[in-house]
């Protein structure tokens, strides 16, 4: 038996509730090199930084509020948008064009991220592919599926920069 929308709206409001109170007790840290990238990235002029997660917009903002890491993300797509992370990145190509006034030809777009999901989203749109082994999911594991480029991790970011530039 399954709910309906009124019911996936109440457990969603109950998770996002809930949030705020358990961030501090997780496990929360920001990886090596992370915010350097977000960083190098956001200086860069010609560059602009949305984030493409799974997760609800309102709690993908809790998470990376409390890491101070939000501030680098002018736009996004989110669960909010579509369960099916391969339709996130046309969200985000229509609100980089509302937001930004730019229309971004895919091959002009990298999608980052550390899992199988996260390159099968950026192919799904034709975008050039950053995998990196930061979560569950081996160098080896994440290459195999021939994203663009494989990071072990973000600690080194000019190599990072030079893949993108």
């Amino acid at each position: 038996m399954t709910g309906g929308p009124e019911e996936e709206k109440r457990l969603l409001g109950a998770y996002l509730s809930h949030m705020p109170a358990t961030m501090p007790a997780g496990k929360a840290r920001v990886l090596a090199g992370i915010r350097e990238a977000l960083e190098a990235v956001h200086a860069h002029p010609e560059i602009h930084q949305a984030l493409l997660t799974g997760n609800l917009e309102a709690g993908a903002k809790l998470k990376l509020s409390f890491l101070d890491l939000w501030k680098y993300f002018e736009f996004g797509a989110f669960a909010d948008d579509s369960h099916i992370r391969d339709e996130l990145g046309p969200f985000a190509l229509r609100r980089a064009k509302e937001k930004l006034g730019i229309t971004f030809p895919p091959e002009r777009v990298w999608i980052i991220g550390d899992t199988p999901h996260d390159v099968a989203c950026g192919k799904a749109i034709g975008a050039k592919t950053i995998a990196v082994a930061t979560g569950a999911f081996t160098v080896e594991q994440l290459a195999a599926l021939n994203p663009t480029h494989a990071f072990q991790d973000f600690s080194d970011t000019h190599a990072l920069l030079n893949v993108i530039l």
